[in-house]
């Protein structure tokens, strides 16, 4: 038996391609390149459009984590300045003042509890305005920038067992018995939570003391935006007497800044996110759905009057999920963020549903694998400024008005310059299953000859509702840099591509999710540009479920690594962080009602014919598909024979297992290791 403990990143298996030339650098992109990528995030424009602050995302070869930083660009020149609260200090959550003199952010030196900050554009003189317990989310400055509101956590104590017993003075006793009765005791990236909620908070601009302003045990958030004329706050929450248990029941509300005062303004089962209100007070948009408990389903933007009445949908013929709403200025229309076939969009959504798209392009914040996303805002002279990438390169900050895009950054220039990446092209196929469309995009090594066939590995996102697009993913170009043909896919399932499109696999899947990846496999094979004999797969969450459903359906695969996976449905429900929503959602039933269902979708049912050597890897923080999934199938292969390895990454948890960047060297150089164990043939 043999388990891998990844402490350190290990060299990536390589073709002749990367190596070091004479007296100068690599020319493909390495494993320590992972520490000098950087990305922009949250861009906000400044309200007159001359100006944009963003944050950062550095990594600190050092401390091997993520360096957050907050910095302002000019729009007509590009230059740009730091924040530098001070050195080591981590920033982030830009938001300026009405009047765009000031910008609020949140700082914190290193170990301590990140705090409220305002800086005065002027003189870059900067105040702390408060000093708080805990961290503040979601700010929002008043219509006369006197006021910022945002979202705190309040705790209380834990509950308890007292045995009775006198501890005698100066004895060391265990802690105590911790007493767990919330519905929602732990999530993927924090764990156990602690006893507590989150309610909405205001502050003087000038620093004063903080004032609560809702209460009781309930959840407040959801995006916080203030009414025009600034005598209230909108938010999202689910204060229903069994909120816990319905879990996808968020409402908005109106809460008055002066008394408090309550006001419930949509009325329906399902969620409500992100109330703006119009510029002349008479409208709120925001987004939502009527849940009808399927896997997935379509956000709508809506608009109603301010006190909730006529709510109406506006963009049910885009078919496709849109989120973050802003206003334009005329009060005429609001733009809002949507993926089309993976790629992320802004566009202007008339009161009379008539969309508009206005940028396109969009890059989020996964560096290592290329899922679709991004961020943006609106200035009140409608300058879009949003994140900007392409396969090539992570997200910059750029600008886009009356249909021209100026990009504002490059970030990644000096690294990248002289750098051969893989080259990357979209496809689409016809699967086998039905001819139904599948995008997929094919990645080619660096040394790329036309005619040669390269071992092919297929990369399987996760979700499954997500979707990958032409995004930089740095662990993809490691593998293409090793010297492989890399694929990814989109198959049924995936978002971006309308309702039906996702609503395919509602209460199956896995099913032809399996022919749409073989059908893109057998079409890269048919362009000549893949070896048959040399395939790998590999996945993570909802794409290490498909690996080791893949590897329970075929032995084509010479090796395959299956990454923080569904194993088994039944144990996954009752030891994951969101078991309601996937008990209601997923299935409709609890596995003791339906164990046939459960079980025929669990890739463990497959297990027995699985023949092709399979890694399996987890992170040993991970809530959301828990270790145990893993080690299932770890023990299960132990079991039958098949050759295999368990790979657990220290620290990590399921959002976070390829967040270090020496974790995620390391990991593709496991991942590389293996397949090369069983690689034919290479050069």
């Amino acid at each position: 038996m043999r388990i891998l403990i990844l402490v350190a990143a290990a060299a990536v298996l390589a073709s002749p391609a990367s190596a070091k030339p004479p007296g100068g650098p690599a020319r493909t992109f390495q494993p320590m390149d992972l520490f000098g990528l950087a990305y922009a995030a949250d861009p906000q424009i400044r309200p007159d459009g001359g100006a944009v602050a963003y944050v950062r995302q550095t990594y600190d070869v050092m401390t091997d984590r993520a360096h957050p930083s907050v910095w302002i660009v000019d729009a007509a020149t590009g230059a740009q300045t730091p924040i530098a609260s001070a050195p080591g200090w981590s920033e982030r959550s830009p938001r300026w003042s009405p009047d765009g003199k000031r910008l609020a952010y949140v700082a914190a030196a290193e170990g301590e509890k990140p705090q409220l900050y305002v800086r005065w554009a002027e003189t870059g003189q900067v105040a702390r305005v408060a000093t708080l317990a805990e961290t503040p989310r979601s700010l929002a400055w008043s219509p006369d920038g006197r006021t910022i509101a945002f979202v705190g956590f309040v705790p209380e104590d834990p509950a308890s067992v007292n045995a009775g017993l006198k501890k005698p003075d100066g004895a060391k006793w265990a802690a105590p018995l911790q007493v767990i009765t919330a519905v929602t005791y732990r999530r993927d990236d924090e764990g156990y939570t602690r006893p507590g909620h989150t309610h909405l908070f205001t502050v003087p601009a000038d620093g004063g003391a903080p004032h609560q302003l809702t209460f009781g045990a309930f959840d407040d958030g959801g995006g916080v935006s203030w009414t025009s004329d600034g005598k209230g706050l909108l938010f999202a929450a689910n204060r229903r007497p069994d909120w816990e248990r319905a879990v996808q029941e968020t409402e908005v509300y109106r809460v008055d800044v002066a008394d408090g005062t309550l006001t419930q303004l949509t009325h329906r089962v399902g969620p409500n996110h992100g109330a703006q209100m119009s510029p002349d007070g008479r409208l709120i948009a925001y987004t939502g759905y009527d849940a009808r408990h399927r896997g997935y389903e379509n956000a709508v933007l809506y608009v109603m009057g301010a006190d909730g009445s006529s709510p109406r949908a506006l963009t049910t013929k885009l078919d496709r999920s849109v989120n973050n709403p802003h206003w334009a200025a005329d009060g005429r229309s609001v733009f809002v963020q949507y993926d089309d076939h993976g790629v992320g969009k802004v566009a202007r959504v008339s009161l009379d549903g008539q969309v508009t798209p206005v940028a396109a392009g969009f890059s989020g914040g996964e560096l290592d694998r290329p899922y679709s996303g991004g961020e943006y805002s609106v200035s009140r002279t409608g300058v879009v400024a949003f994140t900007q990438g392409g396969p090539d390169e992570p997200g910059d900050v750029a600008i886009t008005s009356g249909g021209a895009v100026h990009r504002l950054t490059a970030l990644n220039a000096a690294l990248l310059e002289g750098k051969s990446l893989a080259q990357v092209s979209k496809i689409t196929v016809p699967s086998s299953a039905d001819q139904l469309p599948i995008d997929a995009w094919v990645m080619t090594p660096p040394d790329y000859q036309p005619g040669r066939r390269y071992p092919l590995i297929l990369e399987i996102h996760g979700g499954p509702y997500a979707a990958y697009g032409p995004e930089f993913s740095s662990e993809l170009q490691l593998f293409a840099a090793a010297g492989y043909v890399v694929v990814y896919a989109n198959p049924r399932g995936s978002t971006s591509y309308g309702f039906d499109f996702a609503d395919t696999i509602n209460d199956n899947y896995p099913s032809h999710d399996y022919d749409d990846l073989i059908s893109v496999v057998d079409a890269v094979i048919a362009k000549g540009v893949a070896d048959p004999d040399n395939l790998f797969v590999t996945g993570g969450s909802g794409g290490g479920l498909l690996t080791a459903w893949i590897v329970g359906k075929t032995d084509r695969f010479k090796a395959a690594a299956t990454q923080k996976p569904v194993i088994n449905w039944t144990s996954e429900i009752l030891t994951t962080d969101m078991y309601l929503f996937m008990a209601q959602d997923w299935f409709g039933k609890p596995p003791w009602e339906d164990q046939a269902n459960y079980w025929r979708r669990s890739p463990l049912s497959l297990v027995g014919n699985v023949k092709t050597p399979t890694m399996v890897m987890v992170g040993e923080e991970d809530h959301r598909t828990p270790g145990n999934e893993a080690e299932q199938y770890y023990q299960a292969l132990q079991i039958r024979g098949v050759a295999t390895e368990l790979v657990r990454v220290p620290g990590a948890s399921h959002h976070a297992l390829a967040e270090r960047p020496s974790q995620q060297a390391a990991e593709a150089a496991a991942i590389l290791a293996w397949f090369g164990k069983y690689r034919t043939g290479a050069q």
